[in-house]
């Protein structure tokens, strides 16, 4: 098979896992042809993708998400407002899209949750058959769970996810467990796409190793920053090693108990495989490499983001650690003795079927002789207000 990606780029996520989904087709010798990335004017292709991915990249404009620069929480309105603004240069990207696929010819296209991927199947009509991934397509299932109230939010979100997947043969929702499938709405429950250094680190530190006595934190938010050194300072006999964007060098000592660590993903694997515990926002990526590490996680949404919100529950639910609103260290402490290590030993169980599962849904979406369904109604409204 020949195979086309579509990633957005916001956060590392999704690259993630189109690097691991890569991985796996090339071991089953495949060959994924290139990569269309979604790309802001301020947020181009981050280096962690573009020195790993072998394939040819075209970044493509996409509307991003914005984020308050002070608290770091999510501002829907603003981020519809940018979309509404940047309308016609999207119009741009679907044809950019769209002349892409027709150029290459992929047997397939794999879409991770980039909504241009939706939005060209939804008016352009591409003939190539397009499969989907995210851990996002779980809330179109009957039995995730998502925080109480929150309408406007719960709505945006579930728009969002829909623009994502227009016309796809199949949604592949990456779970921490197994979940029943739903194909009514083309909805099939599969692993998480984990990156081979994760699973090898595992291998390589062996599961007889004893835990460090330290606490790790991944600190993307200025506001969970402030909350680190309060507990810092009620707790200075509890040594913390915290890595975030500001850090003043590799190693940035404030104490005999605190460190700051310039972000690095090799360093900040090999922090994890040695942690007591982690404290982390809720994005499914990290907290995904915490269970299969065997570390109970604290995970701290970001403000309003939706998203993150409903990956705290489900992860609590699955056993992979405690959702907080704060960095509440005296929840985690008490939390850690009960941590049940048979949860990762689970996952990685569950993990392991991922192989066979991806490489059956691309070829299930190639044999397929339907047309993409994108919704004709739909699609010709969206067609002419564009050209409008």
């Amino acid at each position: 098979m020949r195979i086309l990606f579509l990633v957005q780029g916001e956060g590392r996520g999704h690259l993630t896992q189109a690097l691991s989904l890569a991985q796996i087709l090339q071991m089953a010798g495949h060959e994924v042809t290139g990569a269309i990335v979604g790309v802001t004017t301020e947020r181009g292709v981050p280096a962690f993708f573009s020195e790993k991915f072998t394939a040819p990249i075209l970044p493509v404009f996409s509307p991003g998400l914005v984020y308050n620069a002070g608290t770091n929480a999510l501002e829907p309105f603003k981020t519809t407002m940018l979309a509404l603004r940047t309308i016609r240069p999207f119009w741009r990207s679907l044809q950019q899209v769209r002349d892409q696929i027709d150029a290459q010819r992929p047997d397939v296209v794999v879409n991770f949750f980039e909504m241009l991927g939706g939005m060209t199947y939804a008016l352009l009509r591409p003939s190539v058959p397009m499969v989907c991934i995210a851990h996002q397509y779980m809330a179109f299932h009957p039995d995730f769970q998502c925080p109480k109230g929150q309408w406007f939010y719960r709505q945006a979100f579930k728009l969002n996810t829909h623009l994502t997947c227009f016309g796809a043969k199949e949604l592949l929702a990456l779970s921490f467990d197994k979940q029943a499938d739903e194909p009514r709405k083309r909805l099939r429950i599969v692993p998480p796409l984990l990156r081979r250094e994760v699973t090898e680190l595992k291998s390589s530190t062996g599961n007889s190793s004893t835990p460090d006595d330290f606490l790790l934190a991944y600190v993307t938010q200025p506001g969970l920053k402030v909350e680190l050194e309060k507990v810092h300072r009620q707790h200075p006999e509890i040594r913390m090693d915290a890595f975030h964007s500001d850090a003043a060098g590799p190693d940035q000592v404030i104490d005999d108990t605190l460190t700051y660590h310039a972000i690095d993903g090799k360093r900040f694997l090999e922090f994890m495989s040695r942690c007591k515990a982690i404290v982390t926002t809720a994005g499914f990526e990290s907290v995904c490499e915490a269970l299969y590490l065997g570390k109970p996680a604290l995970m701290i949404p970001q403000p309003n983001h939706f998203e993150q919100a409903c990956n705290a529950i489900d992860s609590q639910r699955a056993g992979v650690g405690i959702a907080s609103n704060c960095f509440d260290l005296d929840q985690l402490l008490d939390y850690i003795p009960h941590y049940d290590s048979q949860v990762s030993e689970h996952f990685k169980a569950w993990h392991a079927q991922g192989y066979f599962m991806f490489l059956g849904a691309l070829n299930r979406a190639v044999s397929s002789t339907r047309k993409p369904s994108s919704g004709s109604f739909f699609g010709t409204r969206m067609r002419h207000l564009l050209r409008s």
